[in-house]
């Protein structure tokens, strides 16, 4: 297809995959990557690095996202749940049980697609911004928004919306595998509450001997999935606001090292990777998720959030290791916005 923009934001890849291109720096993910991964698996050992999904509790973190609410689908206006087949027919002998959920696709360990964030700019060049998402993707053909039905339940009442472009299938469809390289923030700052800006990053990376090559899968360990885990669904805003390390998205130097790193991926066991601004920043119009924009809408980074990495990080660091073969496919579901993470980490 002919290319959907006439300038691209500053700072982006827009086009360097192709005008088509839905998979960002995951192309960055070949078979050579793969291969790469699978050298580090020595000992076979495996991490499950999702929380389970019914963390963090309630809604305190994000009031527009609930835990999931699961329930056994319904046979002969019964619960098919433990139900016997004889009463269906006294000759079977089976019980069975089925289910189904309503799940906020990002409420937990979770990746983001590209449609997850996009932003404002003139593409056209013709002086008049537009809403548009990676590799100039519109909104009003990206993102299609279904009629509201103002008598349905809320989370009904726009069914129907899905993402036409950028959904979370692309990645799934790639193939979500290859090295994971870990950085431990937790081990040098603990659970402090910090913007981490390029200079600590770089610090961190140079005392554990971390390096960051084109194409791998960096994971951000904070501490605060440890922090979820502890209050056990029972989350206190007060405490999640406020405490461990994240990314500072406001750091010129830092989003730089992210384009020319080269990574694939960033992911975090923290909410939204960042550090979220608590105000605005800058005297004219910005983004508000500075992060999100250079990696979701500008250079087609996927973010992970919400991750479980404690057990992995403490493993690594005892045999003085940072590298390991990832595994973290999202759910193949076209459309979706997001995806619950089922990550492995194998050494």
């Amino acid at each position: 297809m002919a290319q959907r923009w006439k300038q691209r934001p500053p700072g982006s890849n827009w086009g360097e995959f192709g005008p088509d291109d839905q998979r960002g720096r995951m192309n960055y993910v070949t078979r050579d990557k793969v291969l790469a991964g699978v050298a580090e698996v020595k000992e076979g050992r495996t991490f499950c690095l999702s929380l389970p999904l019914d963390y963090p509790g309630g809604n305190v973190l994000n009031p527009r996202r609930g835990p999931p609410r699961l329930a056994p689908t319904v046979r002969d206006d019964q619960a098919n749940f433990g139900f016997p087949l004889a009463r269906v027919d006294p000759r079977f002998t089976d019980v069975v049980c089925d289910d189904l959920v309503l799940l906020t696709l990002q409420y937990s360990t979770q990746w983001d697609s590209f449609a997850h964030v996009g932003g404002t700019f003139d593409a056209d060049g013709d002086g008049v911004p537009e809403h548009v998402f990676y590799n100039g993707f519109r909104a009003d053909e990206a993102i299609k928004v279904a009629p509201a039905r103002r008598d349905a339940e809320p989370w009904a009442r726009f069914e129907g919306s899905r993402a036409e472009a950028l959904g979370i299938q692309n990645l799934a469809e790639h193939g979500a595998q290859g090295r994971g390289v870990l950085i431990d923030l937790h081990a040098h700052f603990g659970r402090e509450r910090k913007a981490i800006g390029y200079d600590d990053l770089m610090r961190v990376m140079e005392r554990d001997r971390v390096g960051v090559e084109k194409g791998d899968l960096v994971c951000l360990y904070t501490g605060f999935g440890d922090v979820i885990l502890e209050m056990n669904r029972h989350p206190d805003a007060a405490v999640l606001h406020e405490t461990c390390t994240g990314l500072d998205g406001r750091d010129d130097r830092l989003l730089q090292w992210i384009t020319d790193s080269g990574l694939s991926a960033l992911i975090a066991d923290n909410y939204a990777v960042e550090i979220i601004p608590a105000s605005p920043w800058k005297p004219g119009p910005h983004a508000m998720l500075p992060l999100h924009e250079h990696c979701l809408w500008k250079n087609g980074i996927h973010l992970g959030e919400i991750w479980y990495l404690t057990e992995l990080a403490r493993w690594l660091r005892e045999h003085q290791r940072n590298r390991f073969l990832l595994t973290a496919p999202p759910l193949r579901l076209p459309g979706a916005v997001g995806s619950p993470a089922a990550a492995v980490a194998t050494v």
